[in-house]
């Protein structure tokens, strides 16, 4: 099943927020970890839309609070993405290096990712006939891959119908 968000002006994502929180909590009671307030607060940060967020934006957009004491330092961050990396929570954008919200944590999955070079958004696709066929290939090639993400990179649905406007 894929998952695509409409992008408009009548788009919460404070609900997205809201979400995306209660996942965190569910899986770190099911698989171990806590969700700290500084992982917390990072996931938050990456989960205000739908573009891929840099480290060191988060780092810079981090508000300190009375238990973390200070500005966040890189290393605190980082260990935090890593995290939720490591929980399914988020996903890199390697080509952007850079992080989006998971759409579907509760369910391991590999990647499909449809980046706007205009707008910025990112859609996560599960595209299981492409990843079926990535898989073949990998066995055909004798090959294990350890992670399996596509990246394109064109234009979203929006900016198409934008640019016929124009």
């Amino acid at each position: 099943m894929s998952h695509l968000i409409e992008f408009n002006t009548t788009h919460n994502h404070d609900a997205c927020i809201h979400d995306a929180l209660e996942n965190a909590q569910q899986i770190c009671q099911e698989k171990g970890g806590v969700l700290t307030d500084i992982r917390r607060q990072v996931l938050e940060l990456i989960w205000r839309n739908h573009h891929p967020v840099k480290a060191y934006d988060i780092i810079e957009k981090f508000k300190p609070s009375e238990r973390t004491q200070g500005a966040a330092k890189p290393t605190t961050i980082y260990r935090a993405l890593e995290f939720l990396l490591e929980k399914g929570l988020i996903h890199r954008v390697e080509s952007l290096n850079a992080f989006i919200g998971c759409n579907n944590p509760l369910h391991v999955h590999e990647l499909l990712l449809l980046i706007c070079k205009k707008c910025e958004n990112v859609q996560e696709r599960s595209a299981e006939i492409v990843m079926d066929s990535v898989k073949t290939e990998l066995i055909n090639a004798h090959f294990i891959a350890h992670s399996k993400t596509i990246e394109i990179h064109g234009l979203c649905e929006n900016c198409i119908q934008d640019n016929q406007v124009e």
